[in-house]
């Protein structure tokens, strides 16, 4: 079964925008587990523009499914960590300023700075996942760095998929096949929504989970976040 898990920023995004506490993050959050969804995901970052330090320290005695945390690998990040302790932390290579993430991590370029990070977090307990593109090396790159899975990123799947869809999942084929051999777990996410999912997961269909916030979210505003869960659940099927 792959796991749904729901990425949350952009309801703290939507509370941020007036101040307050509308909509409540912490109820949304156990309202997604209530409607489905197997695991939670944040992404902290420096300017508080979305998720927050205390959020997470709030959600994290109160998401009972996975909780996981997205983010580049601080100092600030790896304390978040320390005192979170999420079930996951997933390694992203953006810089704090980036709107949001936009390539995955050179893992062989990186090596050393990863290995070293992955070594600290996994004290904690959590397990690790690296955010890389569909490339075979960078997927072989992570498992010698440490890490118990990869996140592939998604967009130019997302980006490719309504012109030639399987052109568009090939290099994910390839390097999830390369992660599979090798003993890594298979996270996705990035772009991914309710017309390109089902197929990623009929080519995939070992994935483990998949990330997804800002599509959904916008789904739920038309459909209702309840009903918004269970048609991407279904499309995981």
């Amino acid at each position: 079964m792959t796991k749904l898990s729901v990425n949350i920023n952009k309801i703290a995004t939507l509370r941020n925008a007036r101040g307050g506490n509308n909509p409540d993050l912490v109820k949304t959050a156990l309202d997604c587990e209530r409607f489905g969804a197997e695991g939670i995901t944040v992404h902290p970052r420096p300017d508080e523009r979305h998720i927050r330090y205390s959020d997470v320290m709030h959600l994290k005695d109160q998401v009972t499914t996975e909780f996981n945390i997205e983010g580049y690998p601080d100092d600030r990040y790896v304390e978040i960590i320390q005192k979170a302790k999420p079930a996951q932390a997933t390694l992203v290579p953006d810089p704090p300023d980036n709107i949001t993430s936009d390539a995955g991590w050179d893992t062989i370029k990186n090596m050393r700075l990863l290995k070293e990070l992955i070594a600290e977090i996994k004290k904690t307990g959590a397990r690790v996942s690296v955010f890389v593109d569909p490339d075979p090396k960078m997927v072989e790159g992570a498992k010698n760095c440490g890490a118990d899975r990869i996140e592939l990123y998604t967009e130019p799947y997302a980006s490719q998929f309504p012109n030639d869809p399987k052109k568009a999942v090939a290099a994910y084929i390839e390097s999830a096949k390369v992660a599979r051999e090798i003993g890594l777990g298979i996270n996705a996410g990035h772009d991914l929504d309710l017309h390109n999912l089902q197929f990623l997961k009929e080519s995939i269909p070992y994935l483990d989970e998949v990330s997804i916030g800002h599509a959904l979210i916008c789904d739920a505003l038309y459909f209702g976040l309840e009903n918004t869960i269970q048609m991407y659940k279904r499309k995981l099927q």
